[in-house]
């Protein structure tokens, strides 16, 4: 595995209009789905968009957090570029996600075939939290949920 510790001391802070193409670019699936693209622009536009810097100065990854899933802190989308695979970013992601949450539980979810996205969730202290069929045809998402504030 990558040494994670040159990762560590790398920031991740709130997303600007400046990082958007960046940011499409690192999403294999944005840079060939329309939609992808603009839900990224729309999200850094409303600061729902953490990005995570490499010691380069690059982006290397970038998460979504919303605050409308039945009012609760959503992580509606975490990408991190293949080079930057399997070397934190995600997970410290997912931290600052949790640090920003402004209310008591932090959801996100994915399709069952994704075991790695599971595997993520786990390692970051989120705990199943059911299913929603019908999304995508012949493959649930897997809802999960982290208790970050007392209620």
């Amino acid at each position: 595995m990558p040494n994670d510790s040159n990762y560590a001391k790398d920031p991740i802070r709130q997303a600007t209009p400046d990082d958007v193409r960046a940011l499409i670019q690192l999403d294999t699936y944005a840079t060939a789905h329309t939609h992808r693209r603009v839900f990224i622009h729309d999200a850094v536009v409303r600061q729902q968009c953490l990005v995570a810097v490499d010691t380069a100065g690059r982006c290397a990854g970038y998460l979504v957090l919303t605050h409308d899933f039945f009012d609760h802190g959503f992580v509606a989308l975490v990408v991190v570029s293949p080079a930057h695979q399997r070397q934190g970013v995600a997970l410290r992601l997912l931290a600052a996600a949790q640090a920003a949450c402004k209310t008591p539980k932090l959801f996100a979810s994915t399709n069952a075939s994704n075991t790695a996205a599971q595997a993520l969730f786990a390692k970051a202290g989120f705990a199943p939290s059911g299913q929603i069929d019908n999304l995508d045809d012949h493959d649930a998402e897997q809802v999960y949920v982290k208790f970050i504030h007392p209620l």
